[in-house]
């Protein structure tokens, strides 16, 4: 893997659809650096919630200037106050911009990376591969967050869960800026009915086939 100089794996999705889960096997598979975007946008929620700026703009915009990404990685930002916020403010454009520049920065950094979230092939449309991950129907994404879920919080139902990928989704699809779209050059997994090593297997050929494409044996 050492001849490849940069690579780029997009992975778009809905909630619940097994996306982060996918990304960190990919990029462990191939020893690339992972970033999920929602969790950008989750530790930026956090932070508006715990500190209350006047200004949340300028506060975003320096909190992200010296943001060190792997410190967030261990925080817990899977609360539903922070899930709710979260998808408020990721509808908001100059937020958006903040945090597509520290993306892009990050990006630039490591050269060979997963992308994980909901928009990623409209900030890089560049990628090597592309992926578009959903779970449908529904109740089966449902039901695999909330045990995720319950492991932490044993007191959330699975009515809640629906409800929550519900209005995330919707959220997602008809915000006005960014909005959760198939790319078109998208290789489409539906992981209603896989087990996630045949997932993994499918994004792997592809990931393996563009490597050879680009770069050889």
């Amino acid at each position: 893997m050492k001849h490849i100089k940069k690579f780029i794996v997009n992975i778009d999705g809905s909630s619940g659809s097994g996306k982060s889960t996918a990304a960190r096997l990919l990029g462990k598979k191939y020893g690339w650096s992972v970033l999920y975007s929602g969790l950008l946008f989750r530790y930026a929620a956090k932070m508006i919630l715990i500190k209350r700026p006047k200004n949340k703009i300028l506060f975003l915009k320096k909190l992200f200037q010296k943001l060190n990404y792997s410190k967030i990685m261990k925080i817990n930002l899977h609360t539903p106050e922070i899930s709710k916020f979260s998808a408020e403010i990721a509808k908001e454009l100059k937020i958006r911009k903040i945090i597509k520049s520290f993306q892009k920065k990050y990006v630039q950094k490591k050269k060979k990376i997963v992308l994980e979230g909901r928009d990623m092939s409209k900030i890089f449309p560049n990628a090597e591969v592309k992926f578009y991950i959903v779970c449908k129907p529904l109740i089966v994404a449902a039901k695999r967050r909330w045990k995720q879920l319950k492991m932490k919080n044993k007191s959330v139902s699975l009515n809640e869960v629906v409800k929550d990928l519900k209005r995330r989704d919707f959220m997602d699809k008809n915000r006005k800026h960014s909005k959760l779209e198939r790319h078109a050059e998208s290789v489409y997994i539906n992981t209603a009915n896989l087990k996630i090593k045949a997932v993994l297997d499918k994004m792997t050929k592809c990931v393996d086939g563009e490597i050879k494409n680009k770069y050889g044996n």
